[in-house]
């Protein structure tokens, strides 16, 4: 009877073992999703759903006053944006219209810089954006002003 009873408790610890390897283990596994990293806006919804229409030999998007785009290879945008990419543009008709994770393109005395809205505001002057590129450690020195804004990326094509 004592061999059957250390037999069974024997068996008891190493199932009770098991489990808590197993418990511990899962603990330490890595996960597919990132839950220490800090909020990143997205792009506003700026094409509806029925504005797109797939087809079997082609896709057709409705944007109306849409321009194309190409990218200089600054590295700013890197990994969103870099040479190859090409993207759709509109002109946005309201200030109000442009929120934080919005891609940009807007003139600057350096040129035409494509960047992420963080953070949009109001001043004595009127609206202003805060950007930055996605690859950047910090973000831009100067407010963007409406009046600079050449587009709003739409769509990337890859």
């Amino acid at each position: 009877m004592v061999k059957g009873f250390r037999g069974v408790m024997i068996g008891f610890l190493v199932i009770l073992l098991s489990i808590g390897v197993l418990s511990v283990s899962e603990k330490y596994l890595p996960s597919p999703f990132n839950t220490n990293a800090f909020d990143v806006h997205s792009p506003g919804d700026w094409i509806k759903e029925d504005q797109i229409k797939v087809y079997s030999q082609r896709i057709l998007i409705n944007i109306p006053n849409a321009s194309w785009s190409s990218f200089t290879d600054t590295n700013s945008m890197d990994p969103f944006l870099d040479i190859g990419a090409n993207a759709i543009q509109i002109k946005p008709v309201n200030p109000f219209n442009i929120s934080s994770g919005d891609i940009i393109s807007f003139n600057t005395t350096q040129g035409l810089i494509v960047h992420r809205v963080i953070e949009r505001g109001e001043d004595e002057l009127g609206t202003y954006y805060i950007v930055k590129g996605d690859n950047n450690p910090l973000q831009d020195p100067q407010k963007v002003r409406f009046e600079q804004i050449t587009g709003v990326v739409v769509a990337i094509i890859y």
